[in-house]
């Protein structure tokens, strides 16, 4: 397992940005696909975006395809997730994930248990 920490979130309005971050530990983050997923009061853990150890492969939700964007920098151990158009309905606590097997399919990345590291999350509220 590896350790993550998330970082960037916040309050904004409806329309607005925010980038979120994840630091990992470990000498080997480009062995890990990574992901984001999002919970809201309520609701169960989502699955928001997902991409693959080396880069190569981005995953997204339909609710959040061409808003938002992941990326990551295996030089830095960091995935980031920048979110743009925001909306009240992204307000949600996000938790960056790792998978140890840096090439999930799409339908695996969906599934939270496809995931065995989780960072603490961060919350996101967005106003209108």
């Amino acid at each position: 397992q590896v350790q993550l920490a998330e970082s960037g979130g916040g309050l904004v309005q409806t329309g607005g940005s925010l980038r979120l971050s994840c630091a990992t530990s470990g000498r080997t983050f480009s062995a890990y696909a990574m992901g984001w997923f999002r919970q809201a009061p309520g609701k169960e853990r989502a699955f928001v975006a997902a991409i693959s150890g080396s880069g190569g492969n981005t995953y997204y939700a339909d609710s959040v395809q061409g808003r938002f964007t992941i990326s990551r920098d295996n030089n830095r151990n960091t995935v980031y997730l920048q979110m743009i158009s925001l909306k009240p309905e992204d307000t949600a606590v996000y938790y960056c994930a790792a998978a140890a097997d840096p090439d999930l399919t799409k339908g695996e990345v969906q599934n939270s248990r496809a995931f065995n590291s989780w960072g603490q999350g961060t919350q996101v509220t967005v106003s209108s």
